[in-house]
């Protein structure tokens, strides 16, 4: 049994040692299996009128683990990351956009330098063929739990033993021309690179460090059902239903809505303002719709759009608990083109009327009137920029920004403000800006023992609030750097991209 796995082993390795390696800027796409299933006989007589094994100097293929007809390859990479910020935001290594602290504050007059591993991954695919179908299993993980701190912040002295959480589970099943995939993936929302393709070197979440990525990118990794047609190998159309949230601000640095009397018991518990877990009632799954057209590996357009609902009972009213349910939508614009061999152009532009949770929880999706009902904010984003390859570098420099629109009322006593905007003490954000730079490069790399990468990024971030307190300056900034070096597990794909 040794021996024949061996044999088997070699003539994988054979077969894969002329297989080109791509750079992964998003260029490395689809769900196919990425090793042929090789029959045990086969494998057998290929290898005895073979000559002998070849040096490992020779071996290009990477490292994979066959159990039955399943290839099992290993995902992920060591991260040691260092980000230096001018301000105290207190969010760890990632940034939360909408919360810099101001500068007549005492987060605000200090800053921070901090060093982590918890961006590090683990995970493993598994490529399987059953019946003409493509089986592709992805799994990985990080350690940025519980927020990115540990469950108690003492332990951070001297331990630091960061919280292992789940990004990616999920399962996709493909077929001639149709696609089905399970599981908690990024999200249908989040652009694409190239087709519809759910593996992350075919999505665009940008080159940075920062493991919020750039203000303005619409992402999520959300528990999602999502059926793909594609009629040629160019054109592919998507459907997802994907786990919903009512939302009102508060996470991830955004401001919450300022909520009537009769509802603000509900925050928090019914409805979402970043402090609920899984308490809030989703009343029906996110709806969305995306088309992708590649007529090359050098353009790349797609158009998607999402429809939200949401729904909530008032404990005030009489008889009690009348409910008030809404719908809200959201639509983006997505491009990247190549301008010249190694300088590629993107943008990516999303507007929504009730849906600003997919921006990165920046933006409520809605506030509540006193009565009950629900009204949606409107809010927009984009992201753009360029990427440039020169040699073993990538260069890279983004422009991110968020606008939140206000819609106000008053509370049942026709006085009180409620709901976003420019309402006294609350400084809820207007426009929120980041433009970024930033280089990777690749020290050195070999499919036998992995990935050495050093990268570098400096952001400048501003927020601006629809109303500031008397005293108070008009907007909050920040200064930011990040430094880290990657060490990329062999056979996990080229670490080039984040």
């Amino acid at each position: 049994m040794l021996l024949d796995q061996q044999r088997q082993i070699d003539e994988l390795r054979r077969q894969l040692a002329g297989a080109p390696v791509h750079e992964s800027r998003g260029e490395v796409a689809s769900t196919t299996a990425i090793v042929p299933p090789v029959s045990r006989s086969s494998a057998s007589s290929s290898a005895s009128a073979a000559p002998a094994a070849q040096g490992p100097e020779n071996v290009t293929a990477p490292l994979s683990l066959k159990i039955g007809d399943a290839y099992i390859t290993p995902v992920g990479f060591m991260d040691m990351t260092l980000v230096s910020r001018s301000s105290n935001p207190g969010s760890g290594i990632g940034t939360n956009f909408g919360s810099i602290p101001y500068g007549n504050t005492q987060a605000g007059s200090l800053s921070e330098t901090r060093l982590s591993i918890q961006n590090s991954r683990i995970g493993a695919r598994v490529d399987a063929t059953y019946h003409g179908a493509k089986i592709l299993g992805y799994w990985e993980s990080d350690f940025l739990g519980q927020l990115g701190n540990p469950p108690n912040g003492g332990l951070a002295v001297t331990s630091n033993p960061y919280v292992f959480r789940m990004r990616l589970y999920w399962v996709d099943v493909r077929k001639n021309k149709f696609e089905f995939l399970a599981g908690q993936t990024w999200s249908l929302m989040t652009p694409n690179r190239y087709g519809l393709s759910p593996l992350p070197g075919d999505l665009f979440y940008t080159q940075d460090i920062d493991v919020n990525y750039q203000l303005g990118l619409v992402w999520g990794r959300i528990p999602e059902y999502r059926f793909v047609f594609h009629p040629t190998e160019k054109v592919a159309f998507g459907v997802a239903l994907s786990n919903s949230e009512p939302y009102v601000g508060g996470a991830n640095g955004g401001s919450a809505i300022v909520a009537p009397v009769c509802c603000s018991s509900l925050l928090g518990t019914q409805v979402n303002n970043g402090a609920s877990v899984i308490s809030a009632p989703a009343v029906a799954p996110d709806i969305i719709a995306k088309a992708a057209f590649d007529p090359s590996r050098k353009f790349h357009l797609e158009v998607a759009g999402v429809e939200v609902a949401n729904k909530i009972a008032n404990p005030s009213t009489t008889p009690a608990f009348q409910t008030f349910s809404n719908v809200g939508v959201g639509g983006s614009v997505n491009l990247n083109f190549a301008l010249t061999k190694n300088l590629r152009f993107l943008t990516n532009n999303f507007w929504s009327d009730g849906a600003g949770r997919y921006i990165f929880g920046q933006a409520p999706d809605f506030i509540i009137r006193s009565n009950g009902a629900l009204s949606n904010v409107h809010s927009g984003s984009t992201v753009s920029g360029l990427e440039v390859t020169a040699g073993k570098i990538l260069f890279y420099g983004y422009y991110g920004g968020v606008y939140i629109g206000k819609n106000l009322g008053f509370d049942a006593n026709g006085k009180t403000p409620i709901g976003y905007g420019p309402i006294s003490n609350d400084g809820q954000n207007r426009m929120i800006q980041e433009i970024t730079f930033g280089t990777n490069t690749t020290i050195w790399r070999d499919p036998r023992w992995g990935a050495l990468n050093f990268m570098l990024q400096y952001s400048y971030l501003q927020r601006n609030p629809w109303l500031a307190a008397a005293g108070a300056p008009a907007n909050a900034h920040a200064d930011m750097g990040f430094f880290n070096f990657r060490y990329t597990l062999p056979g996990a794909p080229p670490s080039v991209e984040h």
